[in-house]
């Protein structure tokens, strides 16, 4: 699969639901997702800015931390600044289920994190707030991920009324391998849609061994805010590996019933993880359960059969593009 395939078929996939739900779309905004430049550790003005001087549309703001204050008179300046600017705002929190590993303790109460989470995206003037359940280590722990599925449903049920109120539709992402796409859509259909949209992020598919295409096909009549990246998938001598293009890390994959044994590289680190098997393109696949079939999954650093032929790709710091489907 080729980026411009890809990138085809999510434009024509996103523009017919924008059409659908809303009559003529206005058109895709261009933006970026501030995690992508943490590095530079800039905060929601310097954001903006820096959003305005590459003539963006948009921008998410993805973290609670991207805001110098909660105070509701900073975020109005915010809001102000992102108008004069020109620039949309979507707004960003984390993890949201309690069960998950991803969770952080010092977020105290999921429902009382999301609800501040919305009460910050209504200040700034942000329409879409992103959020996840959790990671691909949640496939492997103690609860099964039905459970962790289960208790997402319910912490977003509880802020239902509080989302319509403030018009903050909360985007959940296909994230770091914790969900494939029917996962995703059972989440949002449980939940509510009314509420409860997908922040489809084109690059985790991959972590989660699903085909792109069936994420698309599955996702699209609920997209309303993106992530684009880059993923290659090649062979090596172990079997199969991918990488975001533009990553250092290369993630390399074995079934776990041919050898029994972890994946080792040059650096003799050790990482096991549980995911599904590919779908490869069917979407009859993507609805069956393949709960019992696991693989091994490690991350390493670029080593023997483990590179790609163009390697410059592989020193590249990772970045994310945000798109909107919708104005």
């Amino acid at each position: 699969m080729l980026r411009r395939t890809f990138l085809e078929s999510a434009v024509s996939a996103g523009g017919a639901m924008a059409l659908a739900a809303q009559g003529p779309p206005p058109g895709i905004r261009l933006g970026f997702d501030s995690y992508s430049i943490r590095a530079f550790q800039w905060r929601a003005m310097e954001l903006l800015d820096y959003a305005a001087s590459l003539k963006l549309d948009t921008i998410q703001l993805s973290s609670l931390e991207d805001y110098e204050s909660r105070d509701p008179a900073y975020l109005r300046k915010v809001r102000e600044h992102a108008e004069r600017a020109g620039v949309s705002i979507d707004a960003g929190i984390g993890c949201i289920c309690p069960s998950s590993a991803s969770y952080r303790e010092r977020q105290g109460d999921a429902a009382r994190y999301i609800a501040t989470g919305l009460e910050v995206a209504q200040a700034a003037g942000a329409k879409i707030m992103r959020c996840f359940m959790g990671s691909s280590a949640d496939r492997h722990g103690a609860l099964p991920i039905e459970a962790h599925m289960e208790n997402t449903v319910k912490v977003l049920r509880s802020v239902r009324q509080q989302a319509l109120d403030t018009g903050v539709k909360i985007a959940v992402e296909n994230h770091a391998g914790d969900m494939q796409a029917r996962e995703v859509k059972w989440i949002i259909e449980e939940a509510g849609r009314d509420f409860v949209a997908s922040c489809l992020d084109t690059g985790n598919p991959l972590w989660a061994m699903e085909d792109p295409f069936v994420t698309l096909e599955t996702l699209a009549p609920y997209v309303v805010t993106t992530h684009i990246r880059d993923s290659a998938v090649f062979e090596v001598p172990r079997g199969a590996a991918w990488q975001w293009v533009s990553s250092r890390g290369v993630r390399a994959f074995r079934s776990a019933r041919e050898d029994g044994k972890a994946l080792s590289g040059p650096d003799d680190h050790r990482r096991h993880r549980q995911a599904v098997p590919c779908t490869r393109g069917s979407p009859e696949g993507a609805a069956e359960d393949r709960s019992r079939a696991q693989y091994r999954v490690r991350q390493e650093s670029p080593g023997p059969g483990c590179s790609l032929e163009n390697g410059s790709g592989l020193r590249r710091k990772r970045s994310r593009v945000n798109t909107r489907s919708s104005a």
